[in-house]
């Protein structure tokens, strides 16, 4: 089904373009949900290219390309968290976040793991709602000097292969 768009892992030279889409896509796809001075707060998380880069080769990061362009990436931390996922808002609804989802599952799936959680932004919640995620609680998040809402959402995973 979303099988059509190429995944691969994450390197380090990725990072000035996913850096640029994480921003992006923050600027661009949650200013309905988040205020300015929120989306700068939230943004500016992935100022230092160092420490960015760092954080996502720390967990199994997928980059999703496009006719060589970076379209989206997502992070799974500790094979059991979707710690990002994030969609350029030129490929926002062309299937992208599906892509990796279903990969970052799939993967997760695969290594054991019986229930996925990911803390889901306003903006994200219908999607992730739509994939079978639950929500479980709402939380305030600090960025700088700003706070923003989210949602804890959890899915389980595999329920047809084993009874544990």
């Amino acid at each position: 089904m979303t099988s059509s768009i190429p995944l691969r892992p994450f390197l380090p030279a990725d990072t000035p373009a996913l850096r640029e889409l994480f921003a992006q896509s923050i600027e661009e796809l949650t200013a309905d949900d988040y205020d300015e001075d929120q989306r700068i707060a939230w943004a500016r998380s992935a100022a230092d290219a160092d420490a960015f880069a760092k954080k996502l080769a720390s967990m199994t990061t997928l980059v999703a390309l496009v006719g060589g362009s970076h379209a989206g990436f997502a992070a799974l931390k500790n094979n059991d968290t979707v710690e990002m996922l994030f969609v350029h808002p030129h490929y926002a609804g062309q299937g992208v976040g599906s892509a990796l989802a279903e990969a970052v599952e799939r993967l997760a799936q695969g290594r054991g793991t019986k229930e996925l959680s990911v803390e889901a932004s306003d903006t994200a919640e219908a999607f992730f709602a739509d994939r079978g995620y639950q929500a479980m609680q709402r939380s305030m998040v600090p960025r700088d000097d700003q706070w923003l809402a989210n949602t804890t959402m959890k899915k389980r995973l595999g329920a047809v292969d084993n009874d544990s």
